[in-house]
């Protein structure tokens, strides 16, 4: 059976999340309906990972596997038209056997949006960022932000998830690869962009809610709550508590997947 790679943006402001759920309508399941409608093949698309409800995607990547013999550009523009507008198929072609959108990839990448307080947040771009409502200091983000770059145990910007129980990307751990919360983020930082806040992280892999809870603590920095310099104690702390709260889903990108 041919093995596909599709890469998909999607609006997640309609779905609950990435990941089928009974009666809700998803990413996944409305992927697996538009195959179904083109091919009559029930497949289950296997995402690059879980995006949670609301969050949005500038290249997720899927896989499966079809009988079908369809062409690649037929194919593409079969599952255009039969998507919502919401969700659009950038790019589909075969992939190796051995090519699983999650268990191959080796680094991500995301992005966070702030519209910050001080100007009216138009109603067309509410749905993509956070419209913090309190003055946040750029230069404290920007200095809880490079805190994190390295590898660490993230267990502190982590919520509970039974993907804490897979596969890591860290071979060199001494931690059992089935529990190890130990990632490896080459890139933290912060940039402004017409009056928008844009936070850009990449890394080896991340955490269920690890980036919402990172931003949600660097707003904490940023607002003076807590010292920019106490994000190694956050970390070294190991404790989910002991970091800030989690920032709302809307803001949140996936912007690129590696392998």
């Amino acid at each position: 059976m041919p093995n596909w790679k599709a890469i998909l943006s999607y609006d997640g402001t309609p779905y609950h999340g990435w990941q089928i759920q009974p009666s809700l309508p998803t990413v996944q399941r409305t992927l697996a309906q538009a195959i179904h409608q083109i091919t009559g093949e029930t497949v289950l698309p296997q995402g690059s990972g879980r995006t949670d409800a609301g969050v949005h995607a500038l290249a997720q990547v899927a896989s499966f596997s079809l009988q079908s013999t369809i062409p690649p550009a037929n194919f593409h523009r079969a599952l255009n038209h039969a998507l919502p507008p919401s969700i659009r198929v950038l790019s589909i072609d075969h992939a190796p056997p051995s090519f699983h959108a999650r268990h191959s990839a080796i680094g991500k990448t995301y992005e966070y949006r702030i519209h910050p307080t001080g100007s009216i947040c138009s109603p067309m771009l509410a749905p993509y960022v956070w419209p913090c409502p309190i003055p946040l200091d750029f230069e404290q983000l920007q200095q809880a932000a490079a805190s994190i770059l390295g590898t660490h145990d993230f267990t502190s910007f982590a919520a509970a998830d039974p993907d804490l129980t897979t596969r890591t990307t860290e071979p060199s751990t001494d931690l059992p690869q089935h529990t190890t919360a130990i990632r490896t983020i080459r890139n933290s930082h912060w940039r402004q962009q017409e009056g928008i806040f844009i936070y850009r992280v990449a890394g080896t892999g991340f955490l269920h809610h690890m980036v919402r809870n990172l931003v949600g603590t660097f707003a904490e920095a940023g607002t003076g709550r807590i010292s920019a310099h106490a994000i190694p104690e956050i970390l070294a702390a190991r404790n989910r508590s002991a970091a800030g709260p989690t920032a709302p889903a809307a803001g949140l990108f996936l912007v690129e997947v590696e392998y």
